[in-house]
């Protein structure tokens, strides 16, 4: 597995003004950006080995990370 840190800028490169505003003004956007970073420092650090999890704990949170994702993009479509 990729152990390289899968930050909103980077799955969003064009969308950073859009993602500041929403976070500004949307509540539950904000809340889907703090979920996101959470989820996703979590997976980074059992891809690196910093907190040693189970292969089924690292897979649930990369499916909620991809869940969260997909509300992000969705949320910038819109």
């Amino acid at each position: 597995m990729s152990n390289t840190p899968h930050t909103l800028h980077e799955e969003f490169p064009a969308d950073a003004q859009k993602i500041s505003a929403l976070k500004a003004s949307n509540a539950h956007f904000a809340k889907l950006l703090i979920e996101y970073d959470v989820v996703n420092d979590k997976v980074h650090r059992a891809e690196t080995r910093l907190d040693l999890i189970t292969e089924d704990e690292e897979e649930t949170l990369r499916r909620v990370r991809s869940r969260l994702k997909d509300q992000i993009a969705a949320a910038l479509r819109a």
